[in-house]
């Protein structure tokens, strides 16, 4: 069986929360980098929007200046249903660049 990854990127995003994607269908995240792009610090908030309700992945964990986090580590992973949305959002403007690795669907 084929598995399709797909990867879904935000640049600049700053103080307003950014969706990254939209699930259509079950999706697994495997992978979310966020890179501090500015040279202070930064407070950085991973969540997933179900039925207008935030959950947080992590909220406003720490990213020291031009460094990175990996929000998923160890193999972890997890599932959006249709419809969830994740979003990431920074307290600072224009700062961070996203990254985030999923397998949309499995096919034969």
């Amino acid at each position: 069986m084929a598995q399709d990854f797909e990867r879904n990127i935000a640049r600049n995003i700053g103080t307003t929360a950014v969706t990254i994607f939209t699930a259509n269908s079950d999706d697994a995240v495997v992978g979310i980098n966020l890179a501090n792009t500015i040279t202070s610090q930064v407070k950085v908030s991973v969540f997933v929007t179900n039925s207008s309700a935030d959950y947080y992945l992590v909220k406003n964990a720490p990213i020291p200046a031009s460094a990175a986090l990996q929000v998923l580590d160890g193999g972890a992973k997890f599932v959006l249903q249709s419809g969830d949305a994740l979003k990431v959002q920074s307290d600072t403007a224009t700062s961070i660049d996203a990254w985030v690795s999923r397998v949309d669907t499995i096919s034969s």
